[in-house]
């Protein structure tokens, strides 16, 4: 899987997550969300994202965002 892949996915999934728990334990889970949200906007913008520089540290394969 590629780095753009794996990207998405855990974004998708620390969503997902902080939607949980905000509904379950407390509506302050909705920040990180949010800070998930305003971290892939300004990616799309600058090409740089910590967890795609960890992934490509790790040896994962690039794809056509983050290289």
């Amino acid at each position: 899987m590629s780095i753009d892949r794996i990207v998405m996915a855990f974004a998708g999934s620390m969503i997902l997550v902080s939607l949980a728990l905000a509904h379950f334990f407390s509506e302050w889970w909705l920040l990180l969300a949010a800070f998930v949200g305003l971290n892939l906007l300004q990616a799309a913008f600058t090409g740089f994202c910590p967890l795609a520089i960890v992934l490509k540290r790790a040896g994962c394969s690039t794809g056509p965002a983050f290289r």
